[in-house]
């Protein structure tokens, strides 16, 4: 699943473990973020999962592959989760998952555990959140391995979210990515959705709410889920009796604007270098999506001095290119936010 920040791609994610949990798979999830490899990310979890499945009745010599090769996978015979040091006591398979090319040893681990949970009448899911930040090797390895289990009919899926260029990055790590995923848009809701999301709610309390408070809602938030779930409680809050009107909802603007400023923008933009903020003001000012030829003129740049610029706050996940030669903001109304925080000004071109 692909989309902006705030469009709900990890609570759809988390619902879809929950049904993966009821059909009887057994799920691993992970979230990727910056400065923290693959490998590391997956350890604890398969760890637990392949124990869990030797706990199950009967002994079962493709579990006991798995384990062999998921310590021939860690190199060592610890692994710390939640800085807690846990010995593993299998000995490792060797010349599997350990020759240092993560591309083959992904393929082998997962092929070994997906022939043991089919082995235990089962499958596995690993749900990937943030999948950007994964480096083009990681993304790639993760490519192989699901092709190599998808040839083999094994019960192995992946499922994942992450910002808009993450069908560009699959693609770029291997080409055949495109068969093997599909890459469903996650984006605003309708009109009548974000109706249906603030009024139910409501109902269910006895409140009501009038039709132009709705109309008022999605035109502030533009349809974005977060964004609503955020004037809904707001407005909620400010209201003094139902039913709650379009003033309400125009009355609780500065409380949500301060909210969303402090909780939701503030974080990203304290990520961010003086050159970051300057590139992401101009592309405020211009408006998005913007050409990058366009905001080299605004900042006063040669097009190709911004290009370390643009890669890190693509990097970052601050911005991406919606089209060649384009840049967006992946936060939605990220650049009303810049205005508010920083004054367009001749210096901002130095």
């Amino acid at each position: 699943m692909t989309g902006l920040r705030g469009v709900g791609k990890t609570v759809l994610l988390n619902e879809l473990r929950k049904i993966a949990d009821d059909l009887t798979f057994e799920s691993v999830f992970i979230e990727a973020p910056e400065g923290k490899s693959l490998g590391d990310l997956l350890a604890p979890s398969l760890r637990s999962l392949l124990l869990k499945l030797d706990q199950r009745a009967g002994l079962s010599e493709k579990v006991k592959n798995a384990l062999g090769v998921f310590r021939a996978f860690l190199g060592t015979p610890q692994v710390t989760i939640d800085k807690v040091t846990f010995a593993m006591a299998y000995e490792p398979i060797q010349g599997s998952a350990d020759s240092g090319d993560l591309e083959h040893d992904l393929t082998s681990l997962f092929v070994a555990i997906a022939e043991a949970a089919k082995d235990r009448g089962t499958g596995i899911a690993l749900f990937i959140d943030e999948v950007q930040y994964l480096s083009e090797i990681e993304l790639s390895a993760v490519i192989v391995a699901l092709h190599r289990l998808q040839q083999l009919q094994l019960p192995f899926a992946v499922v994942g979210c992450g910002l808009p260029t993450l069908p560009g990055l699959a693609g770029a790590a291997k080409s055949y990515a495109e068969r093997l995923f599909s890459f469903p848009q996650i984006g605003s809701l309708s009109m009548s959705d974000s109706a249906k999301a603030v009024e139910e709610p409501l109902r269910r309390e006895g409140i009501r709410i009038e039709s132009e408070a709705l109309e008022e809602v999605y035109r502030r938030t533009q349809g974005y889920p977060y964004f609503i779930q955020r004037w809904a409680y707001d407005t909620w809050r400010v209201a003094e009796k139902s039913p709650i009107t379009a003033t309400d909802v125009q009355n609780a603007e500065r409380i949500v604007i301060s909210k969303l400023d402090q909780d939701f923008f503030q974080v990203r933009f304290d990520r961010l270098t003086p050159s970051e903020k300057r590139y992401l003001r101009a592309m405020a000012e211009l408006g998005v999506p913007c050409r990058s030829a366009d905001l080299a003129d605004k900042l006063g740049r040669r097009l190709t001095s911004l290009g370390p610029t643009r890669a890190n706050l693509i990097k970052k996940g601050m911005a991406y290119s919606a089209q060649h030669g384009e840049m967006d903001f992946t936060v939605p109304m990220f650049g009303d936010f810049m205005k508010r925080k920083m004054e367009w000004s001749e210096e901002l071109t130095s």
